[in-house]
């Protein structure tokens, strides 16, 4: 009974930080690391949400080398 409550609470969890985090999407806010907390949630149960979790991960890590280089671009050409 116990394992059933813990696994459908970190689905709940992981369904609403999803969800905070596509609402973030239209409104400015933190959405990224709500829908990566969510997809990590999420993963444990599905495949699909595994997937999407490695390409968020991997998306987030090409944009942070995109923002570190054009920092460094723009610190240079001073």
């Amino acid at each position: 009974m116990l394992h059933t409550v813990k696994r459908y609470s970190l689905l709940l969890a992981g369904v609403v930080l999803v969800a905070i985090g596509l609402i973030f999407v239209i409104i400015p806010g933190p959405s990224l690391i709500f829908i990566v907390l969510g997809l990590t949630c999420l993963s444990l149960f599905s495949p699909k949400c595994r997937s999407l979790l490695k390409y968020a991960q991997t998306l987030s890590k090409k944009s942070a080398v995109w923002i570190d280089r054009q920092l460094l671009l723009r610190r240079l050409s001073k």
